[in-house]
């Protein structure tokens, strides 16, 4: 929460091989396409008065609507309004996103039999993330942090502090901790929307500027995410962010999927493949040893589809009882190859939908919602309780300002940090899922 494949089972390999060529091979035309409409379409987002509509080609639209009002806090200190977005293409699939954190509050996609269910975690109002990132009630979940974009260092930072040209200390939100960026941090501002319309996709490009010293953090930081839906069922997430001085960053989405449908119960069942052969294993307070370790014959081998809750009672998990500090999963995998890579598979066997994760980081923390107890109500009106969505956050290493022999994420003034990642759907046996 907050918080290999060396051989893939063979009644997934085809699945991955088909759906690794395919959207590797569009991502660049559809990045090309995105970037294209952006300069074409500038539609801004802050008038709230009716709602607004982008039409693509092909069944392609994009609308808004007021969402209602956030309330002032840092670091603007300023009541704004939030919108929220529709994407939706031509293969019954529909995102709904907020300029408020840039979540993404609901994802609409197909089963086998072209029955549409939402598998994302989250809230049916503005109110209820409002009050789950800034003021959630003791002895609860807690900060869901549900379909948020985090930053300014996604994960934990451990102590608090970090060393880069100075020492810099950070707020502890975490325990000892700096998690997810601090306190009213990117999940919380309300972002400046241009949505747009290509002959592929549909896009939503966010805009932030997290001050200087905001949170402990040096530098000004503009970041933008711009999310595109395309037509073959994908949702492109693609991060860039520069700095007027050195500083840290980590960019992520922490949305909670249920391929079997939000509040339908826990996600045990469903099976999850991770390309990974190792992970980085936690202490008490679960930041990385800094130790690198194996996952073959650990509890923490994904590498084959196998189901979610196979071995999350273990209680003999390497490296300290892993399981145990967790209460769960909750850890970093470190992922095989470079570039744009699939990291993971998920896939319902119910109801046959597959999630496919591709990115360009060279982690992914899996998260099995193990800190829900059943007092947040989602968009279908039953309650989330532990084990009830997990998350694919792609990122650097948690911790890794004071690891380092973790993959760097230092930015200085000068450079661009980017980053992509695509979330694609499809169900077994191939196809978007109409009538399949």
């Amino acid at each position: 929460m907050h918080h290999a494949l060396h051989s893939p089972r063979r009644s997934a390999s085809v699945v991955l091989a088909l759906v690794l060529a395919a959207t590797v091979a569009a991502a660049l035309a559809v990045g090309a396409s995105a970037r294209a409409s952006r300069s074409n379409h500038r539609s801004k987002s802050r008038s709230h008065s009716v709602q607004k509509v982008v039409h693509g080609a092909g069944g392609l639209s994009i609308t808004s609507q007021p969402w209602g009002t956030v309330p002032a806090h840092p670091p603007l200190n300023q009541a704004l309004p939030a919108s929220l977005y529709t994407l939706s293409n031509a293969h019954q699939m529909t995102v709904k996103i907020t300029n408020y954190g840039g979540v993404v509050q609901s994802i609409w996609v197909p089963d086998r039999r072209g029955h549409v269910k939402d598998v994302a975690l989250g809230f049916p109002d503005l109110q209820g993330y409002v009050t789950d990132f800034t003021n959630p009630p003791a002895g609860g979940s807690g900060d869901t942090y549900f379909g948020a974009i985090i930053g300014r260092y996604a994960n934990r930072i451990a102590n608090g502090k970090f060393a880069l040209d100075a020492v810099y200390t950070l707020p502890q939100n975490n325990g000892p901790n700096t998690l997810h960026g601090g306190p009213d941090a990117y999940n919380t501002q309300v972002w400046n929307a241009t949505p747009s319309a290509g002959p592929h996709s549909v896009s939503l490009k966010l805009t932030y500027t997290d001050p200087d010293g905001y949170n402990g953090f040096p530098g000004q930081v503009s970041n933008v995410v711009t999310y595109t839906l395309t037509q073959d069922n994908a949702l492109h997430i693609d991060y860039s962010a520069t700095t007027t001085k050195s500083t840290v960053i980590n960019l992520t989405n922490h949305t909670y999927f249920n391929l079997a449908g939000e509040g339908s119960g826990d996600v045990f069942g469903q099976l999850l493949q991770i390309n990974a052969d190792s992970f980085t294993p936690t202490n008490a307070n679960l930041i990385p040893t800094g130790q690198i370790v194996p996952v073959a014959g650990t509890p923490f081998d994904f590498r084959t589809l196998k189901p979610i809750g196979r071995d999350i009672h273990s209680a003999g998990a390497p490296e300290g009882n892993q399981l145990v500090l967790a209460h769960g999963f909750d850890h970093n995998w470190v992922l095989n190859g470079s570039g744009m890579k699939l990291a993971a598979v998920a896939e319902d066997p119910s109801s046959g939908r597959v999630l496919s994760t591709y990115t360009t980081e060279p982690g992914v923390q899996f998260y099995s919602g193990n800190f829900l107890v059943g007092d947040l109500v989602g968009p279908s009106g039953n309650t989330y309780r532990q084990s009830d969505g997990f998350t694919l956050e792609t990122q650097h290493y948690p911790d890794s300002p004071n690891e380092s022999t973790f993959p760097t994420t230092r930015l200085d003034p000068g450079q661009t940090f980017t980053s992509s990642t695509i979330y694609k759907f499809a169900t077994a046996g191939g196809g978007h899922g109409h009538g399949h």
